[in-house]
């Protein structure tokens, strides 16, 4: 199931009845403020679903797929998530049927 942000103002628009404009609004800074915290270097908790993580990665060795070529993966940081206690015991309940 793929989840866009034009899905998420629908639900918002029927379940909460707010306008789609004040909708699309609140998706967009919601997003927007998860962002901007993890540019600031912020990690992310979300209570109840999980946690978006900074990662520093360190330069390694790899490999071109496409060449076989010896190259080098320079360092990054890269954000990670890690799903909260709640959402892992509800994805342990889910029976793998939809609702």
């Amino acid at each position: 199931m793929t989840i866009t942000k034009n899905s998420l103002v629908e639900i918002i628009h029927n379940e909460v009845g707010l306008n789609k404009r004040e909708a699309k609004e609140f998706i967009e800074e919601f997003f927007e403020s998860i962002k901007s915290g993890l540019e600031a270097g912020y990690d992310i908790k979300i209570s109840g679903f999980g946690n978006f993580v900074l990662r520093d990665k360190k330069s390694r060795p790899g490999r071109n797929p496409k060449t076989g070529e010896d190259v080098t993966i320079s360092e990054r940081r890269v954000v990670t998530f890690k799903s909260g206690l709640k959402l892992k015991n509800k994805l342990e309940a889910y029976d793998g049927k939809p609702d």
